[in-house]
């Protein structure tokens, strides 16, 4: 049926309830079945004539009967006062003419029956409309948690998807409950096993774009204490269409529990070393450098040149950038070790701006290929500073991490080296006046980035367990991949020459709590003592060599300042002076040469044994 057919219809009904209401006023007041006389009966013809005009004009033909709500009552209940004092209006007015009286009660009790029939005709249809929907969708209704503009524009994409019937809303405000929200009742959070229990509710999805994170992670937390799938509408600024809420609803990720609130990024400080500038990123693969690339070309260089190693990274990213960038995009294949190509490209392409993103990070890896993680981390490092020095490049930054801080793996210790070569070239442009910039910045676990844990608790649940954890105490710290590459970048425009800058990572996270959070987001259970019957062991497997419980981001706790961003401090970390810097380096590539990897370890942490103590 069209349009226009059921707005006919809707009138119909109407005139049926108007005529029935003035009769049963009558009847009503006078205490019998009532018998109109012809006056009376002209008189009961009369109300639809003068309330259907109102009708129209307060739009109770434009709504949509399915998706009827509070503001349709309202509607409803102006729209038939208004008929009732018109009616007896015209009723005063005949007995003014001599005619038959009205009793004063029937216009009041005309008014009271209309409202409850012309209410209850668009409320019963709007109930056998969504009852065949209901059957349809039995075991497959969701649970909206958020009675808000975005919670109500995904109940209307959900309707218009037809995969998953919205069943109601679920809402922190107290002024909302038992409301109706576009044809949905709003539920309080204490009522959920009900709705649960009535409507057979599955699904759970959070809509609180607005909401902090922290608020965010304990609705999730409250959801999953009644065994639901929960799901998430990300965090956005501005919901523009309805119609695509859908897919942007997702699964609820690891990082929507372990993330902070980010801070406002800056724009001129993401600026500052990018827009109209030449800009080199290393190990443009990576995790890390992929980011990096992504964000650059939205912030205006003049040109990116990307150097990786790995031919299908450097394949993968440079299709990605080519797609969205507006920049010119200059693709190299090759190593930061390589002195005679990173100095051809630094010459040919006039770099201005380099993020140093290569780097071996594997810590077991590096702890068993002693040698190539120092010419990777330590040489390659100070192969592409030497000749970022010697190009004029303004801005250097080096991507370190919190394994650097008194480090107990080879890993760490190469970092750690990295960021001495770093401050000595800052040091010797400052000597210089050359007003060239060299810093470093440290920061924890990225969420997802390869090498990560997380990527790794996910391949062991897809396989059914066990998920392996090293130690049952051990804690990291962690931040979204987005927000890291984001500080990054404004980092290294508050750099002056020779700073280590420390991202504000929150909270160190226990891993053991990590692997239980993965486990249950996965929609399985942890097989435990208490849980013998649980789906995926945990298994606590001892830590690995070089591991340490617990990550810093300083050697000395005392050390770090504030800066403009409340997210970046900077540290202000012991240096090794020029020639024993250099008399360290002569050894560790003389050990390095001979493929001695005793010697080369030897050397790596004999300073990081000297940096548990300070310089």
């Amino acid at each position: 049926m069209g349009r226009r057919g059921k707005q006919l219809m809707m009138m119909t009904a109407d005139v049926a309830s108007l005529l029935f209401a003035v009769w049963a006023a009558y009847a009503l007041r006078l205490g019998e079945w009532f018998v109109p006389s012809q006056q009376q009966i002209w008189l009961i013809l009369s109300a639809p004539l003068l309330a259907l005009p109102g009708f129209i004009t307060l739009g109770l033909y434009r709504s949509v009967v399915r998706y009827l709500g509070e503001q349709a009552l309202w509607a409803v209940l102006k729209a038939t006062t208004m008929a009732a004092a018109l009616w007896a209006i015209l009723a005063f007015m005949t007995r003014m003419t001599g005619q038959e009286g009205v009793p004063r009660a029937v216009p009041l009790l005309y008014g009271l029956i209309a409202a409850v029939l012309v209410a209850g005709s668009r409320f019963g249809a709007r109930w056998l409309l969504w009852l065949p929907v209901r059957r349809v969708f039995g075991g497959r209704q969701v649970l909206i948690y958020g009675a808000g503009d975005a919670g109500r524009q995904l109940a209307a994409s959900l309707r218009q998807a037809r995969e998953l019937f919205p069943a109601g809303f679920v809402d922190d405000d107290a002024a909302l409950h038992g409301k109706d929200m576009d044809g949905l009742r709003v539920y309080s959070p204490t009522q959920l096993p009900a709705v649960i229990d009535r409507f057979g509710i599955h699904d759970v999805i959070v809509t609180l774009p607005s909401a902090s994170g922290e608020r965010r992670r304990e609705v999730v937390a409250f959801l999953e204490l009644f065994s639901l799938r929960v799901r998430i509408l990300p965090a956005v600024s501005a919901i523009a269409d309805g119609r695509h809420l859908v897919n942007m609803v997702r699964e609820v990720d690891i990082g929507d529990l372990l993330g902070r609130d980010p801070v406002a990024a800056d724009p001129a400080l993401l600026g500052r070393c990018i827009s109209g500038k030449v800009v080199l990123v290393t190990g443009a693969g990576g995790s890390i450098g992929s980011e990096l690339c992504q964000q650059i070309t939205g912030l205006g260089p003049s040109r990116l040149v990307l150097l990786e190693a790995s031919e299908h990274a450097l394949y993968q990213i440079e299709r990605v950038l080519r797609r969205v960038a507006p920049c010119p995009i200059v693709a190299r294949l090759g190593s930061v070790k390589d002195a005679e190509l990173v100095q051809q490209i630094l010459r040919e392409q006039r770099v201005e701006t380099v993020y140093h993103a290569a780097a071996h990070k594997h810590v077991p890896l590096v702890e068993a290929n002693v040698i190539e993680g120092v010419r990777n981390n330590v040489m390659g490092t100070l192969t592409l500073a030497q000749a970022a020095f010697d190009a004029g490049v303004e801005t250097f930054v080096l991507i370190s991490t919190d394994k650097a801080v008194r480090p107990t793996n080879v890993m760490g210790a190469t970092k750690r080296w990295a960021e001495l070569i770093v401050q000595d070239f800052a040091r010797r442009a400052e000597q210089l006046g050359r007003g060239q910039r060299f810093c470093a910045l440290r920061f924890g676990n990225v969420l997802g980035s390869s090498g990560s844990v997380i990527p790794l608790f996910r391949e062991q649940i897809a396989q059914g367990g066990p998920v392996t954890v090293t130690h049952a105490e051990v804690t990291r710290y962690f931040m979204s991949i987005h927000e890291a590459v984001e500080l990054v970048i404004q980092a290294g425009s508050l750099a002056s020459g020779g700073e280590i800058f420390l991202l504000d990572m929150g909270d160190p996270v226990r891993i053991l709590d990590l692997a239980h959070n993965m486990i249950r987001l996965a929609g399985h259970a942890v097989r435990d003592e208490d849980d013998p019957d649980g789906d995926i062991e945990i298994v606590v497997t001892g830590l690995r060599p070089g591991e340490k419980l617990y990550e810093e981001l300083l050697i000395a706790t005392s050390n770090a300042e504030s800066t403009r961003h409340p997210k970046i401090m900077k540290a202000s970390e012991p240096r090794l002076e020029g020639e024993e810097l250099a008399g360290l380096l002569a050894r560790l590539d003389m050990a390095v040469a001979s493929q001695e990897a005793p010697a080369a370890r030897d050397v790596l942490m004999a300073v990081a044994n000297r940096s548990r103590g300070g310089y």
